[in-house]
């Protein structure tokens, strides 16, 4: 039987309900919170405040968070996490029926909220190999259904979704993000037990952090690995950061067509995560990495000249199809490749390098705006892009995955030996 015909476990499919029911309620809330801080004022260092607690976590505790997630077991990690979630976006709902909402409150619950993500993200990472035996093309095809799910539920769903709940009140976006943490948790609950590894030696947390940190920058794969997603987040939030204004001020477009560039976007990413399974295996993973790289990179060239909003648009669709891939090609190679006993500590130190970035993005595209030219954001953003495919690109490269991948197969070899394993 081959790796494409093979079907993937029963848990597969609560797992991916879960997370699209998640990613749904996630998608309400991210429209939501800021229109909430909206109607409690109109200081954009308050609004700002509200927008970065959500993603402090990641920069305060990224790595410390993924040494926690390998001590656990990480399906009562998830649920745990995600009925806490449920409990504690409750408080801001009745806060607003009771007419107490807060900055200083929102801003809490997004960092407590973001540090529940850190866990449930890293935890479900871990889980995936364990669940699918670390078969590469199975978590291709998982991560793909996985990350079109999650495009399609955040990116298309649930922001009107968000907007729609709030003019009913307050609190109706809350509570409905509130019950998809719940029925999440409840799914999660039912998962199957998958085999864990050996637990390490406890040592402490800061030692276990320092050897996943290790393995990273030790491993050149893994670490190009880290560094497409890191150094196109400084590119992706240069780009961001000036695109509202580079679509009014150059293409003329208003508001609701400014929507619709960004729906074109998540279009393009939709159509790439189908399209990844299919292009890594024509092309191998690394080869397939380094196209989806200077795709990229030559779609925010084109959309950096685009004369019209057509072309923007199709560059941005182009763009997003780019990103789709790669966000299922490289987390699945590294889920194939990774031992168990470190995938938690890998994806957090992974991610944390990401997050770290975005905010160099910001400025930078912010500067050479100001300096410069509203375009010049643009076409530094498609040059770094490039820049950092040429240097990724032995890094990432066919034969460095093929080693990889056969070093990996041994260790993962046990994990698959018990097919009588509950659930599976």
């Amino acid at each position: 039987m081959t790796a494409e015909t093979r079907k993937l476990p029963a848990g597969f499919g609560r797992l991916w309900t879960a997370q699209t029911v998640s990613s749904l309620g996630d998608g309400v809330s991210q429209a939501a919170m800021p229109l909430l801080a909206l109607t409690l004022t109109r200081d954009p260092m308050a609004l700002a405040v509200v927008t970065a607690a959500g993603t402090l976590p990641w920069l305060l505790f990224g790595v410390l968070g993924g040494v926690l997630v390998d001590r656990w077991e990480h399906r009562r990690t998830m649920w745990v996490t995600d009925a806490a979630r449920a409990a504690l976006i409750a408080v801001p709902a009745v806060a607003a029926v009771l007419d107490a909402l807060s900055i200083p409150l929102l801003a809490a619950v997004a960092f407590l909220l973001g540090l529940g993500g850190l866990f449930f993200d890293t935890a479900a990472t871990a889980f995936l190999p364990d669940l699918l035996r670390r078969d590469p093309a199975l978590l291709e095809r998982a991560n793909s259904r996985l990350r079109g799910a999650q495009t399609a539920m955040f990116g298309f769903a649930g922001p009107p979704a968000g907007s729609a709940l709030l003019a009913l009140g307050r609190a109706f976006p809350l509570l409905a993000d509130a019950v998809s943490f719940v029925l999440s948790a409840l799914l999660v609950r039912t998962l199957p037990a998958v085999p864990r590894p050996v637990p390490e030696a406890r040592e402490s947390l800061l030692r276990q952090a320092r050897a996943g940190a290790s393995y990273v920058f030790g491993d050149r794969l893994l670490l190009g690995l880290a560094l497409r997603p890191a150094v196109g987040n400084v590119a992706f939030l240069a780009v961001e950061t000036v695109l509202a204004l580079f679509a009014h001020e150059r293409l003329g477009i208003d508001t609701y067509g400014y929507g619709l560039l960004l729906t074109a976007e998540a279009t393009g990413g939709l159509l790439g995560t189908g399209a990844a399974s299919a292009l890594g295996r024509r092309l191998g993973t690394g080869t397939a990495l380094t196209c989806t790289a200077v795709v990229e990179g030559l779609a925010v060239l084109g959309l950096a000249a685009a004369p019209n909003p057509y072309a923007a648009g199709l560059a941005l669709a182009v763009c997003g199809a780019g990103m789709g891939a790669t966000m299922v090609l490289g987390p699945s190679l590294r889920q194939a490749i990774v031992p168990a006993h470190l995938m938690g500590r890998v994806a957090s130190t992974s991610r944390m390098l990401a997050m770290c970035a975005a905010p160099v993005g910001a400025f930078l595209g912010g500067w050479l705006a100001t300096a410069y030219d509203i375009r010049t954001p643009l076409y530094a953003a498609g040059a770094l892009l490039l820049t950092m495919t040429a240097v990724t690109a032995s890094m990432t490269g066919n034969r460095r995955v093929e080693a990889a991948l056969a070093a990996a197969a041994p260790a993962a070899a046990p994990a698959a030996a018990p097919a009588t394993a509950p659930g599976i």
